[in-house]
């Protein structure tokens, strides 16, 4: 039985080794994959972490971290078990302890490794967004097409934030239920884009979201429990455009970029103006960035263009002053450290994942915003309306 189990374990690793490799070299695998066999996961998994209230997924974690270091523990008192002890069953008892426990962290780290294949390292390799849905191939775009889009996003959210209802310190009010809305706003999508089609799990809230908040993280894609996960302390303008950014994720768009685009065009397609509002707001600061340093940080020229508004700028941040005090108050370890180890862990994800420009990758979404414009709204009429915004 032994060795029947261990048989099958190394089949397990060795075939998720063999997937990971047949995916790195075809593309075509990939998509049939995504298309066919993904969302299989997606109505199950999905479907059944569905049904509670709270994270699987970040239960998950936790019971990993947990894992790990009960495998440290264990292993210091069986070194120093086998030191002291004299008894020889007493050291037999130990070695059947230890055996049993990291068999179990082998099957736990082999199965995690082909779920993480399934649900996550194969979707890298895909064709893109771009590939399957865009006509548009161009790798570049022109100063001129960046500040006539810039300059029109600017005008939008500034608009936006002035027809928005809010209370009596300044936050704007929403009234209906986030996560359906943005479910029926993905949904609506995927009368474009036939892989955004189908059932979406709810999104739900991230119990540890101060510790989400130190990482500056807004949301997690959760591949072992098909869940969408977002931030509960940011700034309630972020989490439209994150939800829909982490659904995008569900239906296998793995790429920040494409979900930041997904999440947009999801948001500024909906009826609800606080959807359309968060979702210009979640690609300004990529657009304006890219703005300022294709004009080599001038500060003139940048004056010379349209002003984000000060009612844009107190809504476009990642946490209030308040919430990040009692982030702060609450901080087992220093945010500074947190932020650096979830960078370099992200970096090296992205990287060995085949992403070489690691989380810069983000801002690539400019790109796809241009060409999105370009292929899906009426050129002359959408060049008008961003000139006149100039």
């Amino acid at each position: 039985m032994r060795k029947r189990n261990g048989f099958i374990l190394l089949a397990i690793f060795l075939g998720t080794v063999l997937v990971n490799i047949i995916a790195w070299n075809s593309a075509t695998f990939c998509d049939y994959y995504v298309q066919y066999i993904f969302p299989l996961w997606v109505n199950t998994i999905g479907r059944i972490n569905g049904l509670w209230s709270f994270s699987v997924g970040e239960i998950m974690v936790v019971m990993g971290v947990v894992l790990i270091v009960a495998a440290i523990i264990l292993g210091f008192i069986a070194a120093v078990f086998y030191l002291i002890a004299i008894r020889p069953n007493l050291r037999h008892t130990m070695k059947r302890i230890c055996t049993i426990f990291y068999k179990g962290v082998a099957w736990t780290v082999v199965v995690l490794f082909a779920v993480m294949t399934c649900n996550c390292f194969i979707l890298y390799h895909c064709s893109t967004f771009e590939e399957k849905y865009m006509e548009t191939k161009a790798d570049e775009y022109t100063l001129e097409e960046l500040i006539l889009l810039r300059d029109y996003m600017v005008e939008k959210v500034n608009t936006l934030a002035l027809s928005l209802e809010r209370d009596e310190y300044g936050n704007v009010i929403f009234s209906g239920d986030m996560n359906e809305t943005a479910i029926t706003a993905m949904q609506n999508l995927g009368g474009q884009y036939e892989q955004l089609s189908g059932f979406y799990p709810t999104p739900k809230e991230i119990t540890t979201s101060g510790f989400l908040s130190q990482q500056h993280m807004k949301g997690y894609y959760f591949p072992f429990s098909m869940e969408a996960n977002y931030n509960a302390q940011m700034y309630r303008m972020n989490v439209p455009a994150t939800i829909c950014h982490e659904l995008a994720h569900v239906k296998g768009f793995i790429y920040e970029d494409e979900a930041n685009l997904i999440g947009f065009m999801a948001c500024v397609q909906s009826d609800d103006p606080y959807f359309q509002y968060s979702g210009y707001l979640s690609v300004l600061n990529y657009i304006d960035h890219d703005f300022y340093d294709s004009i080599y940080q001038n500060r003139k020229v940048y004056q010379a263009h349209v002003s984000i508004s000060p009612q844009v700028k107190r809504d476009n941040v990642f946490l209030t002053e308040e919430a990040w005090e009692k982030v702060e108050e609450k901080a087992v370890i220093k945010t500074a450290t947190v932020k650096k180890l979830s960078e370099e862990f992200i970096e090296t994800n992205l990287i060995v994942n085949g992403i070489e420009d690691g989380s810069l990758s983000y801002g690539r979404v400019v790109g796809l915003l241009l060409h999105y414009y370009h292929d899906n709204v009426d050129s002359y009429a959408q060049k008008e309306s961003m000139a006149l915004a100039k």
